[in-house]
């Protein structure tokens, strides 16, 4: 086994490698950029190599820079990770021929698998049902709407040396294809540096089924079953499980024996993953393979108890795989919610800036769960604009997938993050809906159930128990306290009957009876009362745990005027405590009416302009494209949702904006 192996990448997965090699006795380098220098995976290292500016073409991208961090500290492999390095065939040729191991596969799988074109072209003579579509590489945009009419709509537009859901588009007509072939290349040679694209037939409600296989230098090989990562946006996975709940035991077989024959047709040697489109009748076809560790891989450790990265380093340093096929059972049911920094109010537009609180639920055993959470960034830590967006990976285990669900929603109530948006809410959210706990699910999922965006959810008959509950508890707190400080004056805030309004309900006049941290909440017109036991909160806290009727739950609070804001899971509601007349008063107040923002254009994310296409006194229609802003990787092409014609124009190409910035105001 190795003494010293480098890391050829950063964030979570850098976290994750360097805690298998603690276990497994391994020194460890890594390899980071000036925006990582404050790092967790820095600071966990036992070595640290400088290699450039942020942009990952000066640092994470640079071969020569990484083989010479390996001969400069010594060490004798190198992990990839996933991105960066970790599908160059030629990358993993370079470590050979200087004396280096790449911890992965050979650089002829990584070859014949790792490219989507050359892979379809390998599937096919291989014998494996592969999905229509053009194999070889696209001369422009008129011969991809060739193309794209030859196959029929709709096509899914791809990078070959994509990964990541980065160069993807789906294009229901030509005007489609059109407008996202060249923003397809544009994001390839950007995130990859490489613009060839392939063309295939888009199938209507998909799922997306993956198996992962393993391979030793021995010619062993063998899967660990499969993955549900029909849970997309963008084609970027959100929400992954182990095992799927589409498969039945025979078609698990049938999809992890092909998966197999393929590896070992390639002398498949190291962690892969073989991507399978599945129909609802169970068919499937070949996708591709990812000739690496995937984001994804915890929930197969959780359900087979394996640990991959050790299987990697295994395989890597020459040994011969310790179980066979017939070893490997499914053991309960798991579940990944990728936590990212974007907002999901705002269209999942992502979020950059510093992790003002961080607070992870703890992992390990629950009563009928397990939680593990896999992350790079600790409090303080700042999101980039020149990196994925991840903050990090959240997973629960259970025993049946109703369990492993019902943890998740619950891990997620306990996952408290501030300073930047998040799609913690969001997760709450799919995690709450019958259709997803059902397992009934397809890659359109977010579209079909959130065709309008997200904007949370209204509060349940239980949350808004719990908002009223915890509002009345913390009302009363705050209002002892000023009657302590104001040294035992009588105080108008410790009365005991008041009238609780959560969001646009109807008022609910409470009486409250308090015994230590127990509050009785009755609710006079209900006839009903509410027991809350407050288990953890104090003035000034932004998360309130607590039990209410017995029943365990964690909300986010703030305080706003007259009361607070409360958000359990995806649910959010500002909350008044008010006395009687406070109430009857606020009744009469008229709404307010929200400004007249349709004139203008802003900027949705902080980012780089790639283009501004409009200009002083042009005319424009609904959905013309007006300007393209990029970040995180990902070009995001920003249309007129008005006709107008333009009255100003704010930035030009090339300069940063921030969030809300305008961009073109109409006249």
């Amino acid at each position: 086994m190795f003494s010293k192996i480098l890391i050829a990448n950063r964030g979570e997965i850098a976290v994750r490698v360097i805690k298998t090699c603690r276990r497994m006795g391994i020194k460890t380098v890594v390899v980071y950029s000036e925006a990582d220098a404050d790092s967790l995976a820095v600071e966990m290292a036992d070595e640290t190599v400088f290699i450039g500016l942020p942009p990952a073409a000066q640092s994470y991208l640079d071969a020569d820079k990484i083989i010479a961090a390996c001969k400069q500290t010594g060490a004798e492999a190198v992990h990839p990770g996933f991105g960066f390095l970790s599908e160059k065939a030629e990358f993993a040729q370079r470590c050979l021929d200087e004396g280096i191991v790449f911890i992965g596969p050979n650089a002829h799988a990584i070859s014949a698998m790792g490219d989507k074109i050359e892979s379809k072209k390998f599937a096919e003579a291989a014998g494996v049902s592969c999905v229509p579509g053009h194999i070889g590489e696209i001369d422009d945009v008129a011969h991809a709407v060739t193309i794209s009419e030859e196959i029929g709509y709709p096509v899914m537009i791809k990078a070959s040396a994509g990964g990541g859901g980065k160069g993807i588009r789906v294009a229901y007509s030509r005007a489609e294809v059109e407008e996202g072939f060249p923003a397809v290349r544009a994001e390839a040679k950007g995130a990859f540096g490489d613009d060839r694209i392939f063309i295939e037939k888009f199938i209507t409600s998909p799922r997306h089924i993956e198996i992962q296989v393993l391979g030793d230098k021995h010619g062993h090989v063998v899967h660990l079953f499969e993955r549900e990562c029909s849970i997309q946006r963008r084609n970027q996975k959100v929400i992954e499980e182990a095992p799927s709940p589409l498969l039945d035991p025979e078609t698990r077989a049938a999809m992890g024996a092909q998966a197999v024959a393929l590896a070992q047709a390639v002398n498949y040697d190291s962690a892969g993953t073989v991507e399978f489109v599945a129909g609802q009748d169970k068919s499937f076809y070949f996708l591709e393979m990812n000739t690496r560790l995937q984001v994804e891989h915890p929930v197969t450790e959780l359900i087979t108890g394996l640990d991959l990265v050790e299987q990697m380093l295994r395989s890597a340093a020459g040994e011969v795989m310790a179980f066979t096929q017939d070893d490997l059972k499914i053991k309960g049911w798991a579940v990944e919610s990728r936590i990212y920094a974007e907002d999901p109010y705002r269209g999942f537009l992502p979020s950059i800036g510093r992790l003002v609180r961080y607070d992870p639920p703890a992992e390990g055993e629950r009563a009928a769960y397990t939680v593990r959470n896999d992350a790079g960034v600790r409090e303080g830590d700042e999101i980039s604009m020149f990196y994925d967006p991840m903050i990090s990976k959240l997973c629960t285990w259970g025993e049946t997938r109703a369990e492993a669900v019902a943890g998740m929603g619950r891990a997620l109530e306990d996952f408290h993050i501030e300073g930047l948006g998040h799609n913690v809410p969001f997760l709450a959210a799919v995690m709450d809906q019958d259709r997803f706990k059902s397992g009934k699910i397809s890659t359109s999922y977010i579209k079909d159930e959130f065709p309008d965006g997200f904007d949370g959810t209204e509060p349940t008959a239980f949350q808004a128990d719990v908002m009223s509950a915890v509002a009345a508890h913390m009302h009363r707190t705050l209002a002892a306290r000023a009657r302590a400080v104001g040294n035992g004056l009588a105080n108008p805030l410790t009365r005991t009957e008041w009238t609780v309004v959560v969001g646009e309900a109807p008022s609910r006049h409470v009486r409250l009876k308090a015994s230590g941290s127990a509050l009785d909440v009755a609710l006079i017109e209900d006839d009903r009362t509410l027991a809350l036991d407050a288990i953890d909160w104090r003035p000034g806290k932004p998360v309130f745990r607590g039990r209410l009727n017995g029943e365990a739950f964690t909300v986010e609070v703030h305080p706003a005027a007259e009361g607070f804001t409360i958000r359990h899971r995806a649910a959010k509601a500002r909350v008044l405590v008010l006395t009687p007349l406070s109430a009857e008063l606020h009744e009469r107040l008229p709404k307010r009416e929200p400004a007249d923002t349709s004139k203008i254009i802003v900027s949705p994310m902080p980012g780089l302009v790639v283009s501004l296409d409009v200009t002083l006194g042009q005319a424009v229609k609904t959905g013309e494209t007006v300007a393209v802003i990029e970040a995180m990787k990902m070009q995001n092409i920003i249309k007129a949702e008005r006709d107008g014609v333009v009255k100003l124009v704010g930035p030009k190409a090339g300069d940063s904006v921030a969030a809300d910035e305008v961009l073109v105001e109409f006249a």
